[in-house]
């Protein structure tokens, strides 16, 4: 069926209204062939790129189904759950919530989105009073069933948005469970922007006689976006996002990476480099990221940086520019990915930064894709100067220019110095050992070690014997600590307890002198007298 508007598909007049206020005038192509389907109550197995108004195609036949029953009374009983649509991620189903309110908001039905990364029982008095419509994500549905403020026995329509990322994400066991509670008899709608042997075997457990339903070639990504890749070092590709934003002066860019990790630190960069950014993934906080997602859809940013979890609910309008800074290691991702622009048949630019280790993707998208990416050479950036000044990772700017000076430093005190004298014993006061000990290393050449100069056994021999000398002139001065007397140098110790010999008869081991208040007071003769 090729229907040229809303009107010509059987929606109801209140959903025709909601539609026309939302500035929808004629259907896309998935719409046009999936919502007669859905209307006449068979299994759907839907397949288009993103961007091309899948939610709608489902969306708005199921209100139309579910309008039949809808009343205002208060009692959750009148309010069951009797659709439920399955998202991968937590920005998709807000989307699709969304979505649904808006095309539903002349209907008395009820909807909500239930998901992780906040707390539940934020969500709990919500679905306790009864939906028609649920949204949810499987893990965070499976903990409503748990707590029992969810049952799935009225369902009528069970919808599979995304199901490829559903597979990638591993929850397929998640949604048999869930499967498994609901009704035998009921409709299954199953989309997917991509199609694997996975999705079919899938499909086959799932659907029940399905309409397949594609409107463009499988596993091709949309033909309003135009695809480009350069060429790059993987130290040089910030410098050119830096230098392509800012010579271009465009806002709400789009960066994928692959990593968690690799958002944050990227987004840093990015902002000291002066560029507003932010970023998303999942160890973000569910308000941190929608803040982020509101900043980015107002245009108060110029690059937010995603990974492939987190972006799958992204739905700007007339989003310009993505960039793939890391290639996705699955060909798939690169379809999810730049159909983030090029939506609802506007037109977008998708460029990719491939480093030397990363051509066997771009060779793996090719392939895919069946088609070459046209590689362009960068025009006014020096890809060398770029990763030459590339600081390291967690390192600032003004650390990374003063790393890089440090050869001219290294090569200033490697200039030959004059070797000084070693100081011989007894010329310098407390301390001549150490002093020796002191003197500056020898400066070796590249790949020698750099030796120290050795201090030998009898300098600091006599060296020693100079430090007792001081001490006992020292001592000499004090009349009120006796000097204690050491062994003569020829070896014969001399006579008395003076000489190191402890009173009771135990030799002593060090000659320390005896503190003045210890000392037994000498009695003078007149005293005797």
């Amino acid at each position: 069926m090729n229907a040229t508007s809303f009107a010509e598909l059987g929606l109801r007049p209140e959903i025709l209204r909601a539609i026309t206020e939302a500035g929808y005038t004629t259907p896309t192509p998935i719409q046009a062939q999936a919502i007669p389907e859905v209307l006449a109550g068979h299994d759907i197995m839907g397949g288009a790129q993103t961007g091309t108004g899948k939610t709608a195609g489902f969306g708005l036949p199921i209100l139309e189904k579910l309008s039949a029953n809808a009343n205002t009374s208060p009692s959750p009983a009148r309010h069951p759950v009797r659709a439920l649509i399955l998202a991968p991620t937590r920005e998709l189903a807000i989307q699709v919530e969304e979505s649904i309110k808006e095309y539903g908001k002349h209907t008395n039905l009820r909807s909500t989105c239930v998901y992780g990364g906040v707390d539940i029982r934020q969500q709990l008095p919500i679905v306790r009073a009864g939906v028609e419509i649920l949204v949810a994500t499987p893990g965070r549905l499976l903990d409503h069933i748990e707590q029992k403020s969810v049952n799935l026995g009225q369902v009528e329509i069970f919808v599979l948005d995304e199901a490829d990322r559903m597979l990638d994400m591993g929850f397929i066991p998640d949604i048999k469970r869930i499967m498994a509670l609901l009704p035998s008899k009921r409709q299954n709608l199953l989309f997917s922007a991509t199609f694997s042997n996975d999705i079919k075997r899938l499909a086959d457990e799932l659907l029940n006689a399905p309409r397949l339903i594609e409107v463009a070639r499988r596993n091709t990504a949309a033909e309003t976006v135009s695809q480009s890749a350069y060429r790059l070092p993987q130290d040089a590709k910030r410098a050119f996002i830096t230098h392509l934003v800012k010579s271009r002066n465009v806002w709400q860019v789009l960066c994928f990476v692959r990593t968690k990790h690799g958002a944050s630190r990227l987004a840093r960069q990015l902002e000291r480099d002066g560029l507003a950014t932010s970023a998303i993934h999942g160890d973000k906080t569910q308000a941190a990221r929608l803040e982020a997602l509101s900043m980015f859809k107002e245009g108060k940013l110029q690059v937010l940086v995603a990974t492939d979890v987190a972006a799958r609910g992204l739905d700007i309008d007339d989003l310009p520019l993505v960039i793939n800074y890391e290639m996705p290691h699955v060909p798939e991702d690169y379809i999810h990915r730049i159909g983030r622009t090029g939506r609802a048949g506007a037109t977008g630019e998708a460029i990719s930064l491939v480093a030397p280790e990363e051509e066997k993707h771009l060779a793996e998208i090719e392939k895919l894709l069946k088609k070459k990416i046209l590689v362009e050479t960068p025009e006014g950036f020096d890809v060398s100067a770029a990763a030459s000044s590339r600081p390291l990772r967690g390192e600032s700017a003004a650390a990374g220019s003063r790393r890089r000076r440090e050869p001219r430093a290294e090569e200033h005190r490697a200039e030959p110095r004059a070797q000084e004298t070693p100081p011989q014993a007894g010329s310098r006061e407390r301390g001549g050992d150490v002093e020796a000990r002191r003197e500056p290393r020898e400066r070796s050449g590249p790949g020698e070690t750099r030796r120290e100069p050795r201090v030998s056994r009898d300098e600091g021999r006599t060296s020693g014997d100079a430090r007792r000398a001081e001490r006992e002139a020292a001592y000499a001065k004090n009349p009120d600590q006796p000097i204690v007397r050491r062994p003569d140098a020829g070896g014969a110790p001399a006579s008395g307890p003076a000489a190191g010999q402890h009173p009771h008869g135990h030799a002593a081991r060090r000659a320390h002198p005896v503190p003045a208040l210890l000392q037994k007071r000498q009695v003078p003769e007149a005293e005797k007298a």
